[in-house]
């Protein structure tokens, strides 16, 4: 019988190209889409991206380096479009593990189907399709939380799917797959600091290290270096190592081939951690129905879970963030904003750091903590308002907008990409390029070069 390890790699090896539904199709060129525009607006909107693009622009290479038209290396490429990839926290993510399964593996894959050449569409998205549906069932099968030993999960999960589409594009053998999956394991990290720090901004561009161990990874089982049998399930593989060996095989082995689970992804309307959306909702909703009410706030209370927790603790910290990328993981400062601003916008995070008013209103939302929600509420969030004449507003979110069952629709995700492209392009390039990327699947090569921007 075939280890797991083994018919993980056997599978993304050989799954057909036709095998993907065309639910699933869909849903990977939506990502494609939604992915690429967040990267280019990350390249204007974001300063802790800046070293990552300095360094790729100093080699030259095949491969386009979003936001701009510099052509470099796949390694530098992936590196500079992986750190542009959640440094602006707006892409799509995977809520019943928590994870951002196609930020490090879209930078990646591009970087290495452009370094290939000839690769065409349909097998570019079958990539897609296989790397973001592993990341999913990696992260389903944790039967304990990596979390709890001191590791950060989008970014340790995410740079196998990125190793998984990398490897189907650059036609590896079965056996070279297994290997790279082992590399990947030699050479990814992902330390809990990079959340919880309050001195780093890795947070923001942590995936630029998941991509570049996907490109390196794959690279080196193609030139021969050897793996190991079973880096996934192994005595001393990635189960083993993060989370001690508790983890249920089936969640990766069912229906696999049969159904991606690229098809449940969420797609985010703000730029904002997603356990902070629901809250946001529930803000711009109290705005709406009494308007008036927003001057007369007393108290905020909002219930969280365990996940939410990391969301509004340090109070301190979470009440007044010092940057951008920590904004962003706060439920206090979002929902002030929400409140008073009227809207979460890619500027305005990073442009009211230091607004009083948005500050005073933050430092009044406090915790209530719900031990009956776990991770399965990670996105979930009620809130009770209590205005200054003793009436209290009440509401609760169980699904965020954008989740699969409570969707924005693919016009709605074009006007974003549109709105993100035309930061560092003109809006007619934008329409254009996004036509092109929804039907990436049609075309003969995989090349980006109508996303290079002058």
């Amino acid at each position: 019988m075939m280890t797991l390890s083994a018919q993980v790699a056997e599978h993304i090896t050989t799954c057909p190209v036709d095998s993907l539904s065309a639910t699933a199709r869909d849903a990977t060129r939506r990502a494609l889409l939604d992915a690429v525009g967040v990267m280019i607006a990350a390249s204007r909107l974001s300063q802790d991206v800046q070293p990552f693009l300095a360094e790729a622009s100093a080699s030259d290479g095949p491969c386009l380096v979003l936001g701009g038209a510099h052509r470099s290396s796949a390694l530098a490429a992936a590196g500079a479009n992986g750190a542009l990839a959640h440094a602006l926290d707006f892409e799509d993510t995977f809520d019943a593990a928590a994870l951002h399964p196609n930020a490090a593996m879209i930078p990646a894959a591009m970087a290495v189907a452009e370094q290939r050449g000839g690769v065409d569409g349909a097998t570019f998205v079958t990539a897609l399709a296989l790397g973001c549906d592993l990341v999913c069932r990696l992260g389903l099968a944790l039967r304990e939380p990596v979390s709890e030993r001191g590791w950060y999960p989008p970014l340790l999960l995410g740079a196998y799917g990125a190793t998984a589409a990398c490897a189907r594009i650059a036609g590896l053998s079965a056996e070279q797959t297994l290997d790279a999956l082992s590399l990947t394991l030699c050479i990814g990290s992902a330390p809990g600091a990079i959340g919880s720090d309050p001195r780093t901004t890795l947070r923001a561009t942590r995936e630029a290290f998941a991509a570049e161990a996907a490109v390196r990874a794959v690279a080196l089982a193609a030139r021969g270096v050897r793996g190991f049998e079973q880096p996934l399930e192994g005595t001393d593989g990635f189960y083993a190592l993060y989370a001690g060996g508790n983890f249920d095989s089936d969640a990766i082995l069912s229906s696999l081939g049969q159904f991606f689970y690229g098809e449940q992804l969420s797609f985010k309307r703000w730029p904002t951690c997603r356990g902070t959306h629901t809250f946001i909702e529930m803000a711009l909703a109290l705005r709406e129905e009494n308007p008036d009410a927003i001057g007369n706030i007393q108290e905020i209370s909002v219930d969280i879970g365990a996940i939410q927790r990391q969301l509004i603790e340090p109070r301190e910290r979470k009440s007044a963030p010092l940057s951008a990328i920590d904004a962003r993981f706060s439920i206090p400062f979002t929902v002030a904003l929400a409140l008073l601003k009227g809207e979460v916008t890619l500027h305005n995070v990073a442009g009211c750091l230091e607004d009083p008013d948005v500050l005073a209103l933050s430092a009044k939302v406090t915790p209530r903590p719900r031990p009956d929600w776990g991770r399965d509420h990670a996105t979930a969030g009620a809130m009770q308002v209590t205005l200054a004449d003793g009436n209290v507003w009440r509401g609760e979110r169980l699904i965020a907008l954008g989740h699969p069952d409570h969707p924005l629709d693919t016009d709605e995700l074009v006007a974003k990409f549109c709105a993100a492209f035309s930061l560092a392009g003109n809006p007619q390039q934008a329409a254009t390029a996004a036509q092109q990327l929804l039907s990436i699947d049609t075309r003969a090569r995989s090349d980006f070069g109508f996303l290079a921007i002058d």
